[in-house]
């Protein structure tokens, strides 16, 4: 096994350079090669790996081997040994740079504006979380924070690496003293602003970060979770952003600074227009009642209801029997015929009739399945037509009409 030169520790701006492959292995089932020298970053501190090439095929995943520190970078297919050209795809290298010296800056920011610090730090494929210790933030606060990160962006201040013992790092003010068995800690130092630890790559002046946008807060586990994105990531949200706010205002023939006050008119509009139409639905459905208790058939003193739907859904099917079971001495079998079937037996208190011995025996018509009590039953079945729906409720018609006599 041999270690790996980290040379991404000193130059984060070379995407193009020449190693050697040390070492071939087969790990978990994907080929990994190690090179003597590597500016290629592997997962670690929150920061995700670098892709690229090696000889042309595609470095797909970056690692720390845990014995000996090694990197492995994980191929979609095989190098020789000896000399190789990699290439870092440097989009997703700068972008990276760009969102760590970020959360560098804003987190140095809530410290200083809110007394926050960061816990944890993730950078993800389309935003960056901190999580700071403390249990609530304004919105007023955060923007004060962000406000002082975007002017430490625009000052330009340069950013500096260099490497300290233990014994000195406990001299100097850092946020964090991370564990170290014993070897150098690399510092990143943003002039008279923030000085941390950290294996990270990071862009040379804090001018090169572009933009630091918050774009929500949230409170997890009793800490305040900071979203935000930066440089490209800020423009490409803010321009979705951008396009969504104009398009809305226009399809509601305002400016943008009107569209909150529209959205919410059209809201309140909607509401009342659903309570309008919730009051004109139980009313319909009343009269759809009463005209089925009109009509209803009698066996006897009681009064039987058998309709089946095609235009309907179970819901109103519950909603009309509620209805129809207000009345005295009621029995109702309604049905819907179509993709999927469905019967609903019910009787009033006083009524006669075994709702789910009738539903049994309806439903072993439909081939369908369900149950319920003496009072009320229901159930469903595979697609059926009205006719077979007819059927099977006429079925259990004919089986009350025998129950009765």
């Amino acid at each position: 096994m041999m270690t790996t030169h980290r040379l991404y520790y000193e130059d984060a701006y070379t995407h193009q350079f020449a190693a050697n492959v040390v070492e071939q292995v087969t790990h978990e089932g994907g080929n990994v090669v190690v090179l003597d020298n590597s500016y290629f970053y592997p997962t670690s501190g929150g920061q995700p790996f670098d892709t690229g090439t090696l000889n042309g095929v595609a470095v797909i995943n970056v690692t720390v081997r845990d014995e000996d520190g090694a990197i492995l970078h994980w191929l979609d297919g095989e190098v020789a040994p000896g000399k190789v050209t990699a290439v870092i795809h440097w989009p997703r290298r700068f972008d990276h740079m760009q969102q760590h010296t970020g959360q560098h800056i804003l987190s140095q920011a809530f410290i200083q504006t809110a007394n926050a610090h960061t816990v944890s730090f993730h950078l993800g494929d389309d935003t960056v979380t901190i999580d700071l210790d403390i249990d609530q933030l304004t919105a007023a606060q955060v923007n004060v924070a962000e406000d002082l990160a975007n002017q430490i962006i625009w000052e330009n201040r340069p950013i500096r690496i260099r490497f300290v013992s233990l014994a000195e790092a406990q001299q100097l003010n850092l946020r964090k003293i991370p564990p170290t068995n014993g070897e150098k800690l690399r510092l990143v130092d943003i002039e008279q602003f923030d000085l941390t630890a950290c294996g990270g790559t990071h862009v040379a002046q804090t001018g090169a970060v572009g933009l630091i946008k918050v774009v929500k807060q949230e409170r997890i586990r009793g800490m305040v979770r900071i979203v935000f994105c930066c440089g490209q990531r800020a423009l490409g949200d803010y321009r979705l952003k951008n396009d969504v706010v104009n398009e809305a205002a226009a399809h509601l023939t305002t400016g943008y600074t009107e569209l909150l006050p529209a959205i919410m008119r059209l809201q309140e509009e909607l509401k009342q227009t659903s309570r309008t139409l919730k009051k004109q639905e139980a009313a319909l459905l009343l009269a759809e009642a009463q005209q089925l208790w009109a009509g209803a058939e009698r066996m006897g003193e009681t009064a039987v209801i058998t309709q089946t739907y095609t235009d309907r859904d179970a819901q109103h099917l519950r909603g009309l029997n509620s209805h129809l079971m207000e009345h005295g001495n009621v029995v109702a079998l309604l049905g819907l015929a179509g993709e999927k079937s469905y019967l609903l037996f019910s009787r009033s208190a006083d009524a006669p009739g075994e709702m789910n011995r009738l539903l049994q025996a309806a439903l072993q018509q439909l081939g369908g399945r369900g149950g319920g009590t003496a009072v009320t039953a229901q159930g469903g079945g595979p697609t059926a037509a009205t006719t077979q729906v007819e059927q099977a409720i006429a079925h259990a018609r004919q089986m009350l009409q025998t129950q009765l006599a």
